[in-house]
């Protein structure tokens, strides 16, 4: 009976921790996201900061989707990409 107590505090860590949040696909750590994998509004990180998977010219990443930190992101609630809102970075908002 002693082991319940360890099981249950490793049942609730296990719950608490995060899922994969891009439907099996990998969170990009870094700039670009993964070519031919991640999709618009994909979640990544981005400079110890969460952000999505956009289309946009600002760090380089040529025809890949770039990482852009939610902080620098325009959204319209009103319009899904994806399932989510519709994100674009601030000053990009006409990229398709």
């Amino acid at each position: 009976m002693h082991f319940l107590a360890p099981l249950s505090l490793l049942l609730t860590l296990a719950l608490a921790t995060p899922m994969p949040q891009n439907a099996n696909r990998p969170v990009p750590q870094g700039a670009c996201c993964v070519a031919n994998t991640n999709l618009k509004q994909d979640v990544c990180n981005v400079n110890g900061q969460a952000g999505r998977c956009v289309p946009s010219a600002a760090n380089g990443c040529g025809e890949r989707l770039t990482c852009i930190e939610d902080n620098r992101l325009t959204c319209d609630a009103n319009t899904l990409e994806r399932g989510r809102p519709r994100c674009r970075l601030v000053g990009e908002e006409a990229i398709p």
